[in-house]
């Protein structure tokens, strides 16, 4: 074993974090772990993998959620493509492997929704598998020791690097250990900015530090414009205080979630009168939205609707859209137009 690996080793036992799905890791515990932490950070997932795992315990239960409770047990937590490709996967397992995870890097790849970084994850961490995770925190921390160049966003770069890790990983002897300390590492120290060089294990040989370049690794990538999307959102409420909900539609992004409809696609006349609120903006992975938010006096009825709308007595107890979660908080309070 080198040094940098059992100098990594000691750094990371002696300061793991606490983590519900670490210690004596479940598979299926891990696998919902990593699937949240997929472009999430760990505090923001604590609480949402309680709530997860008390809501759907196992393989049998997530295969055989509902769309809703699903959703719900989701909501916030975005990328909702994670959530359903879980449950696709789980129904997987059922039917084609037991209800249990494959032990193997291969065997975890083929499920929906689990890459190379996913399947390395739960292979070395539940199984002892010395195969070497590799995200964007991994790539920097050995981009700088090794003054690696290349956009790591890539294959290429990737699978290269954990072709260099792979010896390393087997020689540690504890392949879990491992890749949790490359993970902690670059999240909690060898992070983008300012890292914090004078904690590091792999302080002795890393060579942008004793270059100091660290900022130039690794290369920043080109930065792109997002195309904008707007639209509008009405509050509305019937002669009973309902609020009107229409489902998101069709297989996209959101897709199954609960949102405020937009004026101009009601599924009844369009009130006469709104109020503007004011505007809700939200930025996703590939575009801006900027919605305008409008009110308007409850309606003198309740008119029957399609499928696809609905009245909710209690809206948070649907999965609501991020943005219908927000602007209800915002407005909650706000009159309608007069």
């Amino acid at each position: 074993m080198d040094a940098w690996v059992a100098d990594l080793l000691a750094w990371y036992r002696s300061r793991e974090r606490p983590m519900p799905w670490r210690g004596h890791p479940d598979p299926y515990a891990v696998w919902v772990s990593e699937i949240m932490l997929q472009q999430t950070q760990v505090e923001t997932v604590r609480p949402y993998f309680t709530r997860f795992l008390a809501a759907f315990p196992d393989i049998p239960a997530l295969a055989a959620a509902a769309d809703e409770p699903l959703l719900k047990a989701w909501e916030g937590l975005g990328y909702y493509t994670r959530v359903r490709n879980l449950r696709k996967a789980a129904q997987r397992l059922m039917a084609e492997h037991g209800g249990v995870l494959p032990r193997t890097v291969e065997g975890l790849r083929a499920l929906p929704g689990v890459g190379d970084y996913t399947a390395a994850a739960i292979a070395s961490i539940c199984f002892g598998q010395p195969v070497p995770v590799v995200d964007g925190n991994v790539a920097r921390v050995f981009a700088r020791r090794n003054l690696l160049d290349g956009d790591f966003r890539k294959p290429a770069p990737r699978r290269a690097l954990a072709a260099w890790l792979t010896p390393h990983i087997a020689a540690s002897g504890d392949p879990a250990a491992f890749n949790q300390a490359m993970m902690d590492l670059g999240a909690q120290v060898c992070v983008p900015r300012n890292p914090r060089c004078d904690a590091c294990p792999l302080r002795p040989t890393c060579l942008a530090a004793e270059q100091g370049r660290q900022a130039d690794f690794p290369a920043p990538p080109p930065a792109k414009a997002l195309p904008e999307r707007t639209g509008a959102a009405l509050l509305l409420r019937d002669a009973r205080g309902r609020l009107l909900l229409a489902k998101h539609p069709g297989d996209r992004l959101l897709a199954g979630f609960w949102e405020l409809p937009d004026p101009d696609a009601l599924p009844f006349p369009k009130p006469k009168r709104t109020r503007r609120l004011g505007l809700y903006r939200q930025t996703f992975t590939h575009f801006r939205l900027t919605l305008e938010v409008r009110a308007a006096k409850p309606l003198p009825d309740s008119p029957a609707l399609p499928e696809g709308f609905c009245w909710a007595d209690d809206p948070a107890a649907l999965p609501l859209t991020t943005a219908a979660r927000k602007i209800l908080a915002a407005h909650a309070a706000s009159p309608p137009a007069h």
